[in-house]
């Protein structure tokens, strides 16, 4: 039903968009005698002025309206709600999603017919038909529906049409303001053009602020958890300790070491991996490859980096993993006849699919900064007597070394942030060891695994998630921050 209401005053609002920037592009034409010499601007900018003051006000309303409704509905719901429902163990957000599973099947029953809204009104004192007539049509209460969650189920949905009719008439009246005065005022001598570029001046300006809003955001919503979790745990344990052992039920050794050192580890298998692979690859497509194989394979190295990362793991558990085994593993069943592999997660397994994952990421910067090297360096490289390959180690790598290795740092940043092919290629072990035939377990995957499940935020086993998300958000910057900082400084003395 809100989904409805919501989609006709959307087509409301663009129905009065289209009409403002009808109306008030004729009547800038009209105000100049229809000659669009003397007016300002250009005709299409007052239609652009009038639907411009007609839909974003309106729109911006709306959204505004659909966010902020439902918190504010809730919040005054479960103020009305007993307080011995919170003593018999109910939490806030299991007793608020009871009420809108409830309001939901009303809804469903009613738009179906198969309930009345005076029928709706009485469903304090009638349980038992309230639950038949909505089994019948596909919605089910549950065995144990409790009468104030059905009273408040009712006042959700009461609370919630009339919010739907003030935002519909908030919204259609601002549109029609709107498109009035923006239709009024477009005179010959209305600077529309200037209007319109000050608003898209000032959403580039938006767009542009979004990123580091978003940013800031995530940091301060990992901070504030994060300082919850120093509150309950301490920090020596977390960045000294040696051991990972969580325990719900208290005394958990929570320390990021051992993660730390199977997410660098992995890494650093990964980038041995992509590293020579892709810059091998980089140099042949910008310096022996033809114009038709270059436009051939390096598209075609490039899908790579369009596989998700679910099938790369995929790939790890189902074939790579496998194939590790029937080598390193089992004993006389090993190709060695060796029993160095149990298991098929290891950090090897999820090294070699991470590192195939990070080629294109490699090959494809690298391509492009060795393609930025100026030609006059190699023509004075061959013109003193060098070879192709002389020219290529001793003038063109170094020249383009500083972005090479902005390619890998970010690369590696990509690495450590990767979690799909590590849980299912690495194993959830967590310990500090050499042998990359073991399983290990990385940060990505512990805090995937901490905030899986029925999770009590009040406790550090939970809370250490937002910690170790931090301290990896602060690592990945750091690389990122650095290669931004060699590119640039770099580059400049070969451009």
């Amino acid at each position: 039903m809100a989904l409805g209401v919501t989609g006709y005053v959307i087509l409301a609002v663009l129905a009065l968009t289209v009409v403002a920037f009808i109306a008030a592009k004729a009547r800038a034409k009209s105000a100049a005698g229809g000659d669009v010499r003397l007016l300002h601007s250009l005709p299409n900018y007052y239609g652009y002025n009038a639907a411009m003051f007609t839909a974003v006000p309106a729109l911006g309303v709306l959204v505004i309206w659909l966010m902020a409704q439902p918190m504010l509905i809730e919040n005054a719901i479960f103020d009305r709600l007993p307080d011995h429902l919170i003593e018999d163990g109910f939490s806030r957000n299991l007793m608020m999603s009871d009420v809108r599973r409830v309001a939901e099947g009303l809804d469903v029953a009613v738009s179906a017919g198969a309930m009345t809204e005076e029928r709706a009104d009485r469903i304090r004192t009638e349980f038992s038909d309230v639950r038949s007539i909505l089994g019948s049509v596909g919605v089910a209460l549950g065995s144990d529906v409790r009468p104030e969650v059905l009273s408040a189920a009712q006042q959700y949905r009461k609370s919630s049409a009339i919010g739907m009719g003030w935002m519909t008439g908030v919204v259609l009246i601002l549109a029609a303001l709107g498109a009035f005065v923006s239709v009024f005022v477009s005179g010959a001598d209305f600077r529309a053009r200037n209007v319109v570029e000050r608003f898209v001046l000032s959403m580039l300006i938006v767009a542009a602020s979004l990123a580091i809003l978003t940013t800031v955001g995530i940091v301060l919503s990992m901070l504030f958890e994060s300082l919850n979790f120093f509150r309950m745990h301490p920090w020596t344990d977390f960045f000294f300790g040696g051991q990972w052992a969580p325990n719900f039920r208290g005394n958990s050794d929570l320390s990021i070491l051992p993660l730390l050192w199977g997410t660098l580890y992995i890494s650093i298998v990964a980038l041995m991996v992509a590293i020579p692979i892709g810059l091998f690859a980089a140099i042949y497509l910008s310096e022996y490859a033809g114009p038709k194989v270059r436009a051939f394979a390096k598209p075609l190295l490039e899908i790579l980096a369009g596989i998700p990362t679910i099938v790369y793991g995929l790939f790890a558990l189902l074939t790579v993993g496998p194939f590790l085994v029937s080598i390193f593993g089992r004993g006389e069943a090993g190709l060695l006849g060796v029993d160095w592999m149990s298991g098929a997660t290891a950090v090897l397994t999820a090294g070699l699919v991470m590192g195939i994952m990070l080629i294109p990421f490699v090959s494809s910067l690298s391509d492009d900064i060795i393609n930025a090297v100026p030609q006059a360096m190699r023509d004075g490289s061959l013109g003193l007597g060098s070879t192709k390959s002389e020219t290529i180690r001793q003038v063109v790598l170094p020249a383009a070394l500083p972005g090479i290795v902005g390619a890998v740092l970010l690369a590696a940043s990509r690495a450590i942030g990767e979690t799909m092919i590590v849980v299912l290629g690495a194993g959830a072990i967590a310990k500090f060891s050499l042998n990359p035939l073991e399983a290990m377990t990385t940060i990505t995957t512990r805090i995937v695994s901490q905030l899986t499940g029925d999770t009590d935020f009040a406790s550090p086993e939970t809370l250490v998630a937002f910690a170790l998300g931090l301290t990896l958000f602060v690592l990945t910057l750091g690389l990122n921050v650095l290669a931004l900082y060699i590119v640039r400084r770099y580059r400049e003395q070969y451009e």
